[in-house]
């Protein structure tokens, strides 16, 4: 299953670096990439080279959102087919990808390199961020123009989904130095990993992101504290606060702020947003059952809009508006039920964690997706699609039990050699 690992995470690399997956040539290559991951999976499952088959329960209001966008297509309840199409085959490759990551990362181990994976491309794209920023000419990758304006930050044309996709990468290392979960020589790679990320959100002067960001830090350090309560937590949370600190200052954050002040007539208004919110639940009200069909919110929108500004809305900065909007009550439901069950099961498994390792992944994982959903309140990053794969691939991470065979030091005391022990979806 190595190579079904390694597939995935170049999935997630190239959805990120090709801004974001938003444009129809990479939404194209995540589909067609994550059918060949499936095939390859069903190559080595119809041949027992992998014997078992895994489920987890987040998967089940995933299907069923895609199947009622199936139904939306078929039965022409969408209002614009040919959208609701498009996002079928998205949400059927989120869909696999998902599966594929239930089936292929089951030990501690794997989740180690999966997790170090999202920590060395969480660096490597902050670090480009941060150069584009000081040598910025116009243009992403300093060659492709911007067709249609933006503040990009990054491989991203807006800066906020910049500041989304460090929002689900930090807490993991955040938690994993406070718990001081990975071994000793580690910790100061893992220390530069982290901070800097942090940094480029800073710099970004993303509102949104910095806000869910400080969420994310209360909640890691909560969580930290109410399962290890230690002195020496106090002093790694310490250090790592003041470094922020020192960092964001030293990148000239307060300078970035003033320039990103001239640029807010090319933002949405908080004005804007509010009556694009308001619009969008008129269109919920008038299709509460099942919406007006997945992906079609662009193309309802104009006959709802009351305040014009000659600019195309595809979004309401809202994804939880959008989402019954364009699904209903039914989409309301399953979106509902994902993040019970979500909210449910990771709680359970930071509470069954006994490897200080194991806890700080459940805990990173849970921050980053709590961190995500308070920004979708003013923001759209799980319409794009490699933040809200990512998204997907954390729950996952937050929710799965993790057997281990590792030296490990249980939480409150050390043991030499950790029992192996299977730790079971109870449901």
């Amino acid at each position: 299953m190595k190579a079904i690992c390694i597939g995935v995470c170049v999935l997630v690399a190239f959805s990120v670096l090709a801004h974001g997956a938003v444009e129809p040539w990479s939404e194209a290559v995540l589909e067609i990439g994550a059918a060949f991951l499936f095939v390859a999976w069903g190559l080595l499952f119809a041949t027992g080279v992998v014997p078992v088959l895994r489920w987890n329960w987040l998967l089940g209001p995933l299907v069923g959102l895609w199947a009622l966008a199936i139904i939306q297509y078929l039965l022409h309840i969408s209002a614009a087919p040919f959208l609701t199409g498009i996002e079928i085959l998205k949400f059927s490759a989120f869909d696999i990808l998902l599966f594929l990551t239930v089936q292929a990362y089951e030990t501690l181990e794997q989740w180690q390199g999966f997790v170090w994976f999202l920590l060395l491309l969480g660096f490597s794209v902050s670090l480009f961020g941060v150069l584009q920023h000081f040598t910025f000419n116009g243009k992403l990758y300093w060659f492709r123009e911007l067709r249609y304006g933006g503040i990009p930050f990054g491989p991203y044309v807006n800066r906020n989904h910049f500041a989304g996709f460090v929002e689900l990468i930090a807490p993991m290392g955040l938690s994993i130095i406070l718990l001081r979960a990975e071994e000793r020589d580690r910790m100061p790679l893992l220390a530069i990993l982290t901070l800097l990320p942090i940094g480029a959100l800073f710099l970004a002067a993303s509102r949104g992101g910095i806000v869910s960001f400080l969420f994310e830090l209360a909640l890691v350090v909560v969580l930290v504290f109410s399962r290890r309560r230690s002195r020496t937590q106090l002093v790694a949370g310490a250090i790592v606060l003041l470094l922020a600190g020192v960092l964001v200052e030293w990148l000239g954050v307060g300078h970035s702020l003033d320039r990103f002040a001239s640029y807010r007539q090319l933002e949405v208004t908080e004005g804007r947003r509010t009556e694009m919110t308001k619009d969008s639940l008129r269109i919920f009200l008038d299709h509460p059952i099942a919406g007006t069909g997945l992906g079609t919110l662009v193309d309802v929108f104009p006959r709802y809009e009351t305040l014009y500004d000659g600019k195309v809305v595809d979004h309401p900065h809202d994804d939880y508006v959008e989402a019954l909007a364009e699904t209903g009550f039914i989409g309301g439901a399953f979106c509902a039920a994902f993040l019970v069950w979500l909210f449910y099961q990771a709680w359970t498994r930071l509470v069954e964690a006994r490897d200080t390792l194991d806890l700080a992944f459940h805990i990173g994982a849970l921050a980053a997706c709590c961190g995500l959903l308070i920004h979708s309140f003013v923001d759209f990053n799980l319409h794009i699609p490699s933040n809200a794969l990512l998204f997907l691939l954390e729950a996952v991470l937050a929710t799965s039990p993790m057997l281990s065979r590792r030296r490990t030091s249980r939480i409150g005391k050390h043991t030499e050699q950790a029992p192996l022990v299977v730790v079971r979806d109870p449901v």
